[in-house]
């Protein structure tokens, strides 16, 4: 079956400039934007060193002293990539000139209150915006869809994610004084993806727990559940602390229909950074013959390919060759109003159990 999986590009590069020159944009962004032939103009950092690292590695003509040299050097078109840490996307927008076209790197926010800032402004700035969310765009995402929007699956009615990995969350310093880890930095992704293929649930359901040996942390370990009412199931399972060596790590997203299923090893996040490779595997019913499962090989990953997509959507929307963006600021605002229900759940906590006594 030659199944389509990889997102369109634009029909014409329009030039990007990066604000923030950290670990994402060295791993993921920049290797993304070479493999799609997209140009990127320029890049500043606060630290300019490490633009300027960047720059010699890429190619990349200028490197900025400050976002306003940026703005004034920028081409009349232009895509601003802005990967800076969360409390800062508020003043860096404000300094974009108006109506630019963004892609602003997640979450939307670490709290409600930055979600609605962010919101705002842009809005307040004409921007079109949309937010990083790529897990939507990777390789066996975006292959499940295809097998969706044929007919293949059939109605979907369940979604699983469980990750259950040693995350080395050392690797990712700037989250450690952090309130919220799991579900607002990476659990976030998963409740993304699973609005992305039903919509907005109805409620949520969400405890999200320390780990014993990662007490520097917030919160590592989530279980959600995101509720469509009686017909779909729909849940999240994370453990980030689960150090036994790699014999039982798990890491998929599992979708069942009414006529096929497929399940999905997402390699990245076990053996971390180095990861292990993806596999993606489905199973169409059929009355004549037992259930049989078939593999395929998907060319690239989570990490760089899925941030091809997020980046030729908007792309694609600045040149007119597409009318939406799929992750603009006013969609991922709903997944950040999910994200925000599961910790209001997280703190109500569950029903009181009557033993009768």
């Amino acid at each position: 079956m030659d199944i389509q999986y990889k997102p369109e590009l634009p029909t014409r590069g329009v030039p990007i400039i990066i604000l923030g020159a950290g670990g994402i944009v060295k791993d993921a962004h920049l290797p993304a934007y070479k493999q799609a032939g997209l140009t990127v103009h320029g890049i500043y950092n606060r630290t300019i060193e490490k633009a300027r690292r960047l720059a010699a590695q890429y190619d990349i003509p200028n490197v900025y002293d400050s976002i306003e040299q940026a703005v004034a050097d920028a081409p009349s078109e232009v895509v601003w990539d802005i990967a800076v840490m969360p409390p800062q996307f508020v003043d860096v927008l404000d300094k974009l000139p108006e109506n630019s076209h963004v892609l602003i790197q997640k979450p939307m926010g670490d709290d409600w209150a930055q979600t609605l800032a962010i919101r705002d402004k842009c809005h307040e700035k004409g921007h079109q915006a949309a937010i990083n969310c790529q897990l939507r765009f990777a390789p066996f995402v975006m292959a499940t869809r295809w097998l969706l929007d044929q007919g293949l699956l059939g109605e979907l009615h369940h979604l699983e994610v469980h990750v259950e990995v040693y995350t080395p969350w050392h690797l990712f310093p700037h989250i450690h004084p952090l309130p919220r880890v799991e579900i607002q930095q990476h659990s976030i992704h998963y409740v993304d993806l699973i609005r992305s293929f039903f919509g907005d649930p109805e409620n949520i359901y969400a405890r999200t727990v320390k780990h014993p040996k990662q007490a520097e942390l917030a919160s590592t370990r989530s279980t959600i559940i995101m509720d469509y009412g009686d017909e779909i199931q729909a849940t999240i399972l994370t453990n980030h602390g689960h150090d036994f060596g790699p014999h039982n790590q798990q890491s998929y997203i599992k979708w069942e229909g009414t006529k096929g299923a497929v399940k999905a090893k997402m390699g990245l996040l076990m053996n971390y950074p180095d990861g292990v490779p993806d596999h993606f595997e489905y199973c169409l019913l059929n009355k004549d013959a037992p259930p049989k499962w078939e593999t395929v090989q998907l060319e690239g990953s989570w990490f760089p390919e899925a941030f091809v997509g997020t980046m030729a959507s908007v792309q694609r929307h600045l040149e007119g060759t597409a009318d939406s963006m799929p992750t603009n600021i006013d969609d991922v605002m709903r997944t950040m109003a999910c994200v925000e229900a599961a910790y209001e759940s997280n703190a109500n906590g569950g029903s009181k159990v009557d033993y009768g006594v």
